[in-house]
């Protein structure tokens, strides 16, 4: 017999992963304490899950709690996104997007088509430009919302959407990664990617140049395909034709790379909100944390 889940318990289970306590994750949904310790009883005997671990006089999500969060955020989003969809199906409005290149070329085709299909009435306008230009964009109000990469986009607080790990890439039938220096393809020095590839290198002595810099990811593979160079990526921009390298080259490892949805201060109404929830619905991945949870 199938299980039903409830979305309002999951919103609290969301709700006390993120905040980090039981006390603060009631006063976000408009819950007492005890009804948020009596939902989270309910949901782990309606899934025969221990949900929540204690460490002393804290409590962490178990493993199945942390595995049970991933679906808990994508169930709790995909609910708020149905409804808002289905809220203003009838009305009508313009929403100003903008993305970096890659973004729009690799993540959100199929969303904005998506989007546009259940929303007939909302026009949405998008601009492929820089993820800096983007933030300076939002802020003068040019755009509603912005797809940007988190380090290159720091004039102003967005939400992270996705995280990825970031990989030296080279074309898949070369050795290029074994040449020193390493002739870099990166994009410009505003780019945080840019900046992580040279901060590793140096910390690790590696000899490097940069030989080709574009603000274009399709450049930047073009280049790498032809075998011209060894780019940085993430790992969902890494297309057929290319390899990621890393130790066995002798390249040290990278951080993970976040894109980041920011909006303008006028990007508050509903049209909005149901866009936003469309995309982290459809492109966001996060993990479930290992936080600590309190009941205080």
């Amino acid at each position: 017999m199938a299980i039903s889940l409830d979305i309002d318990q999951l919103r609290t289970f969301v709700a006390i992963a993120e905040l980090g306590s039981f006390r603060s994750a009631g006063e976000a949904v408009h819950k007492t304490q005890s009804a948020v310790s009596m939902q989270m009883k309910k949901l782990e005997e309606r899934l025969n899950l221990k949900l929540f671990t204690k460490t002393g006089r804290s409590l962490l999500l178990s493993e199945d709690g942390r595995r049970v969060l991933e679906y808990a955020r994508r169930m709790v989003a995909l609910n708020d996104e149905t409804v808002d969809a289905l809220s203003i199906s009838h009305m009508t409005g313009r929403i100003r997007l903008g993305l970096p290149d890659d973004y729009a070329e690799r993540l959100l085709p199929l969303v904005i088509a998506t989007f546009s299909r259940i929303n007939p009435s909302i026009n949405i306008e998008v601009t492929c430009e820089s993820s800096i230009t983007i933030g300076e964009r939002i802020k003068q109000d040019q755009l509603d919302i912005g797809i940007v990469t988190d380090g290159d986009c720091t004039m102003i607080p967005g939400q992270i959407v996705r995280r990825e790990p970031l990989h030296w890439v080279t074309a898949a039938d070369n050795g290029l990664g074994h040449v020193r220096p390493v002739r870099l393809a990166v994009g410009p020095v505003t780019s945080s990617w840019r900046r992580e590839a040279v901060k590793a290198l140096d910390a690790a002595n590696i000899p490097h140049i940069v030989t080709y810099t574009s603000a274009s990811a399709a450049a930047l593979s073009g280049a790498v395909m032809a075998g011209f160079a060894v780019a940085v990526l993430p790992e969902s921009a890494i297309r057929k034709g290319l390899r990621p390298i890393g130790e066995q080259e002798g390249l040290p490892p990278l951080p993970p790379c976040s894109i980041t949805m920011v909006r303008s201060a006028g990007a508050r109404e509903p049209i909005h909100d149901a866009l936003c929830s469309h995309i982290m619905t459809a492109v966001g991945n996060l993990s479930p944390g290992t936080d600590p949870v309190s009941r205080a």
